[in-house]
Protein backbone atom coordinates (compact mmCIF):
# COMPACT_ATOMS: atom_id res chain seq x y z
CA UNK A 1 0.00 0.00 0.00
CA UNK A 2 1.62 3.41 -0.67
CA UNK A 3 1.22 6.02 1.52
CA UNK A 4 0.96 8.91 -0.84
CA UNK A 5 -2.81 7.57 -1.16
CA UNK A 6 -4.90 10.15 -1.47
CA UNK A 7 -7.23 7.90 0.73
CA UNK A 8 -4.75 7.79 3.35
CA UNK A 9 -4.74 11.17 3.85
CA UNK A 10 -8.22 11.51 3.46
CA UNK A 11 -9.37 8.93 5.89
CA UNK A 12 -6.44 9.29 8.41
CA UNK A 13 -3.86 6.19 7.35
CA UNK A 14 -3.99 2.59 7.70
CA UNK A 15 -3.07 -0.18 9.55
CA UNK A 16 -0.82 -2.47 7.70
CA UNK A 17 -1.08 -5.85 9.29
CA UNK A 18 -4.65 -5.97 9.99
CA UNK A 19 -7.74 -5.89 7.44
CA UNK A 20 -10.60 -3.75 9.39
CA UNK A 21 -14.37 -4.13 9.08
CA UNK A 22 -14.36 -0.34 10.41
CA UNK A 23 -16.23 -1.31 13.06
CA UNK A 24 -14.83 -1.36 16.30
CA UNK A 25 -16.90 -3.95 18.21
CA UNK A 26 -16.82 -6.77 15.17
CA UNK A 27 -12.93 -6.25 14.96
CA UNK A 28 -12.48 -6.48 18.78
CA UNK A 29 -14.85 -9.84 18.33
CA UNK A 30 -12.66 -11.25 15.24
CA UNK A 31 -9.23 -11.06 16.83
CA UNK A 32 -8.88 -7.18 16.54
CA UNK A 33 -9.40 -7.94 12.73
CA UNK A 34 -8.74 -10.52 9.98
CA UNK A 35 -4.76 -10.84 8.90
CA UNK A 36 -3.85 -9.21 5.78
CA UNK A 37 -2.03 -11.37 3.04
CA UNK A 38 -4.72 -14.37 4.27
CA UNK A 39 -7.07 -16.25 3.16
CA UNK A 40 -10.14 -16.62 4.90
CA UNK A 41 -13.41 -18.97 4.98
CA UNK A 42 -16.55 -17.44 5.72
CA UNK A 43 -19.19 -20.38 5.59
CA UNK A 44 -23.21 -20.60 6.31
CA UNK A 45 -26.06 -21.66 5.33
CA UNK A 46 -28.73 -19.66 3.25
CA UNK A 47 -29.75 -16.17 4.98
CA UNK A 48 -26.85 -16.43 7.46
CA UNK A 49 -25.42 -12.86 6.43
CA UNK A 50 -22.05 -13.86 5.11
CA UNK A 51 -22.65 -11.64 2.37
CA UNK A 52 -23.25 -8.63 5.29
CA UNK A 53 -19.99 -9.50 6.34
CA UNK A 54 -18.14 -9.79 3.77
CA UNK A 55 -19.96 -5.97 2.67
CA UNK A 56 -19.00 -4.72 6.42
CA UNK A 57 -15.53 -5.90 5.85
CA UNK A 58 -15.32 -4.01 1.82
CA UNK A 59 -16.36 -1.14 4.00
CA UNK A 60 -13.23 -1.76 6.49
CA UNK A 61 -11.07 -2.43 3.49
CA UNK A 62 -12.48 1.10 1.91
CA UNK A 63 -11.32 3.11 5.23
CA UNK A 64 -7.90 1.74 4.87
CA UNK A 65 -7.80 2.97 1.15
CA UNK A 66 -7.19 -0.63 -0.27
CA UNK A 67 -8.45 -1.72 -3.56
CA UNK A 68 -11.49 -4.24 -3.67
CA UNK A 69 -12.75 -6.48 -6.71
CA UNK A 70 -16.05 -8.38 -5.56
CA UNK A 71 -17.13 -10.75 -7.38
CA UNK A 72 -20.54 -11.90 -6.98
CA UNK A 73 -23.11 -14.75 -7.41
CA UNK A 74 -25.84 -12.97 -4.98
CA UNK A 75 -26.53 -9.74 -6.53
CA UNK A 76 -25.40 -6.29 -9.33
CA UNK A 77 -23.11 -3.66 -8.96
CA UNK A 78 -26.24 -1.40 -8.86
CA UNK A 79 -28.14 -4.11 -6.23
CA UNK A 80 -24.80 -3.82 -4.25
CA UNK A 81 -24.29 -0.21 -3.62
CA UNK A 82 -27.74 -0.20 -2.58
CA UNK A 83 -27.02 -2.52 0.38
CA UNK A 84 -24.50 -0.50 1.42
CA UNK A 85 -26.13 2.45 1.12
CA UNK A 86 -28.94 0.93 3.51
CA UNK A 87 -26.75 0.06 6.00
CA UNK A 88 -25.02 3.84 6.20
CA UNK A 89 -22.20 2.31 4.58
CA UNK A 90 -22.11 4.68 1.34
CA UNK A 91 -19.23 3.50 -0.88
CA UNK A 92 -20.52 4.94 -4.27
CA UNK A 93 -17.61 7.14 -4.47
CA UNK A 94 -15.16 4.43 -3.60
CA UNK A 95 -16.90 2.85 -6.48
CA UNK A 96 -17.02 6.00 -8.70
CA UNK A 97 -13.02 6.25 -8.52
CA UNK A 98 -12.34 2.62 -8.87
CA UNK A 99 -11.21 1.41 -5.61
CA UNK A 100 -13.89 -0.57 -5.78
CA UNK A 101 -15.00 -2.94 -8.53
CA UNK A 102 -18.04 -5.28 -8.59
CA UNK A 103 -17.76 -7.87 -11.29
CA UNK A 104 -21.38 -9.85 -11.14
CA UNK A 105 -21.07 -13.59 -11.88
CA UNK A 106 -24.36 -14.31 -11.58
CA UNK A 107 -26.55 -12.36 -14.78
CA UNK A 108 -30.14 -13.11 -15.56
CA UNK A 109 -31.04 -14.92 -18.28
CA UNK A 110 -27.53 -16.33 -18.49
CA UNK A 111 -27.55 -20.12 -18.60
CA UNK A 112 -24.28 -22.05 -17.45
CA UNK A 113 -23.32 -25.20 -19.03
CA UNK A 114 -20.43 -27.41 -17.58
CA UNK A 115 -18.24 -26.22 -20.91
CA UNK A 116 -19.25 -22.66 -20.13
CA UNK A 117 -17.46 -23.10 -16.70
CA UNK A 118 -14.71 -25.00 -17.78
CA UNK A 119 -11.85 -23.75 -16.28
CA UNK A 120 -13.45 -20.87 -15.04
CA UNK A 121 -11.63 -21.26 -11.76
CA UNK A 122 -8.37 -20.93 -13.07
CA UNK A 123 -9.38 -18.10 -15.04
CA UNK A 124 -10.56 -16.25 -12.32
CA UNK A 125 -6.89 -16.76 -10.63
CA UNK A 126 -5.34 -15.52 -13.44
CA UNK A 127 -6.86 -12.52 -13.43
CA UNK A 128 -6.76 -11.90 -9.56
CA UNK A 129 -3.03 -12.49 -10.01
CA UNK A 130 -2.72 -9.50 -12.26
CA UNK A 131 -5.29 -7.34 -10.73
CA UNK A 132 -4.10 -4.18 -8.99
CA UNK A 133 -6.62 -4.97 -5.97
CA UNK A 134 -4.95 -5.85 -2.40
CA UNK A 135 -8.37 -6.97 -1.13
CA UNK A 136 -10.53 -9.88 -3.45
CA UNK A 137 -13.99 -11.32 -2.06
CA UNK A 138 -15.93 -14.07 -3.77
CA UNK A 139 -19.42 -14.64 -2.90
CA UNK A 140 -20.46 -16.77 -2.92
CA UNK A 141 -18.06 -19.74 -4.93
CA UNK A 142 -21.15 -22.19 -4.38
CA UNK A 143 -22.47 -21.49 -8.31
CA UNK A 144 -19.04 -23.42 -9.27
CA UNK A 145 -19.64 -26.42 -7.05
CA UNK A 146 -22.86 -27.08 -9.98
CA UNK A 147 -20.08 -27.63 -12.80
CA UNK A 148 -16.90 -28.16 -11.49
CA UNK A 149 -15.58 -31.21 -9.49
CA UNK A 150 -14.36 -31.26 -5.95
CA UNK A 151 -10.37 -31.59 -7.27
CA UNK A 152 -10.50 -28.59 -9.51
CA UNK A 153 -12.06 -26.45 -6.33
CA UNK A 154 -9.80 -27.77 -3.64
CA UNK A 155 -6.91 -26.71 -6.24
CA UNK A 156 -8.54 -23.41 -6.67
CA UNK A 157 -8.19 -23.13 -2.98
CA UNK A 158 -4.41 -23.71 -3.01
CA UNK A 159 -3.68 -21.02 -6.38
CA UNK A 160 -5.38 -18.66 -3.63
CA UNK A 161 -3.48 -19.37 -1.07
CA UNK A 162 -0.57 -19.50 -3.21
CA UNK A 163 -1.42 -15.70 -4.34
CA UNK A 164 -1.16 -15.00 -0.51
CA UNK A 165 2.29 -14.65 -1.28
CA UNK A 166 1.92 -12.13 -3.24
CA UNK A 167 0.26 -9.54 -1.07
CA UNK A 168 -3.46 -10.70 -1.82
CA UNK A 169 -5.82 -10.62 0.96
CA UNK A 170 -8.70 -13.35 0.02
CA UNK A 171 -12.14 -13.82 1.27
CA UNK A 172 -14.42 -16.37 -0.07
CA UNK A 173 -18.07 -17.07 1.02
CA UNK A 174 -19.54 -20.64 0.57
CA UNK A 175 -22.80 -22.92 1.64
CA UNK A 176 -21.36 -25.97 3.28
CA UNK A 177 -24.29 -28.01 2.07
CA UNK A 178 -22.92 -27.75 -1.69
CA UNK A 179 -19.58 -29.59 -0.36
CA UNK A 180 -18.47 -33.09 0.71
CA UNK A 181 -17.69 -32.98 4.15
CA UNK A 182 -13.53 -34.45 3.04
CA UNK A 183 -13.41 -31.45 0.59
CA UNK A 184 -14.85 -29.17 3.38
CA UNK A 185 -12.35 -30.45 5.62
CA UNK A 186 -9.73 -29.81 3.18
CA UNK A 187 -10.74 -26.55 2.40
CA UNK A 188 -11.25 -25.60 5.85
CA UNK A 189 -7.70 -26.41 6.82
CA UNK A 190 -6.30 -24.59 3.30
CA UNK A 191 -7.30 -20.78 4.90
CA UNK A 192 -5.89 -18.32 7.28
CA UNK A 193 -9.16 -18.29 8.63
CA UNK A 194 -12.54 -19.43 9.05
CA UNK A 195 -15.58 -17.63 9.78
CA UNK A 196 -19.11 -19.45 10.45
CA UNK A 197 -22.46 -18.06 9.97
CA UNK A 198 -25.54 -19.26 11.70
CA UNK A 199 -28.86 -18.11 12.45
CA UNK A 200 -29.96 -17.76 15.92
CA UNK A 201 -33.47 -17.05 17.11
CA UNK A 202 -33.95 -14.61 20.17
CA UNK A 203 -37.23 -14.64 21.42
CA UNK A 204 -40.14 -14.43 18.70
CA UNK A 205 -37.22 -13.09 15.80
CA UNK A 206 -33.54 -14.14 14.30
CA UNK A 207 -30.15 -12.86 14.60
CA UNK A 208 -27.21 -13.59 12.57
CA UNK A 209 -24.54 -15.95 14.48
CA UNK A 210 -20.93 -15.19 14.15
CA UNK A 211 -18.35 -17.82 15.13
CA UNK A 212 -14.52 -17.40 15.00
CA UNK A 213 -12.83 -20.71 14.21
CA UNK A 214 -9.49 -19.92 13.62
CA UNK A 215 -7.33 -17.02 12.56
CA UNK A 216 -3.65 -17.42 11.79
CA UNK A 217 -1.63 -14.86 13.87
CA UNK A 218 -4.53 -13.98 16.02
CA UNK A 219 -3.72 -10.96 18.94
CA UNK A 220 -6.77 -12.62 20.81
CA UNK A 221 -7.99 -15.69 21.17
CA UNK A 222 -10.63 -17.09 18.83
CA UNK A 223 -13.52 -19.10 19.64
CA UNK A 224 -15.55 -15.68 20.13
CA UNK A 225 -19.26 -15.97 19.13
CA UNK A 226 -20.58 -12.38 17.96
CA UNK A 227 -24.55 -12.78 17.47
CA UNK A 228 -25.64 -9.35 15.10
CA UNK A 229 -28.81 -8.09 13.90
CA UNK A 230 -28.75 -5.58 10.72
CA UNK A 231 -30.65 -2.27 10.91
CA UNK A 232 -31.27 -0.13 8.21
CA UNK A 233 -29.27 2.87 8.47
CA UNK A 234 -27.01 1.54 11.23
CA UNK A 235 -26.07 -1.38 9.46
CA UNK A 236 -24.37 -4.39 11.66
CA UNK A 237 -25.12 -4.13 15.34
CA UNK A 238 -23.99 -6.06 18.37
CA UNK A 239 -26.09 -8.10 20.53
CA UNK A 240 -25.32 -10.54 23.93
CA UNK A 241 -24.88 -13.77 22.55
CA UNK A 242 -25.94 -15.01 25.90
CA UNK A 243 -29.55 -13.87 24.68
CA UNK A 244 -29.71 -16.02 21.36
CA UNK A 245 -30.82 -19.91 21.48
CA UNK A 246 -29.60 -21.65 18.06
Amino acid sequence: MKTDDPLSSLLGGEDKKILSTGNNEIDKKIADGLPLESLTLIEGENDTGKSVLTQQIIWGAMKQSFRVDLFTTESTAKTFLTQMESMSLDISDYYAWGYLRVFPLHLEGMKWTKDDMDGILQRLVDFIRSSRAEVIVIDSLTMFTEYTDSEAVLAFFTSCKNLVDYGKTILITLHPYAFEEDSLVRIRSTCDAHLVMKKAQLGSKYVMLLEVVKVRGARRTTGNIVSFEVHPGYGMKIIPVSMAKI
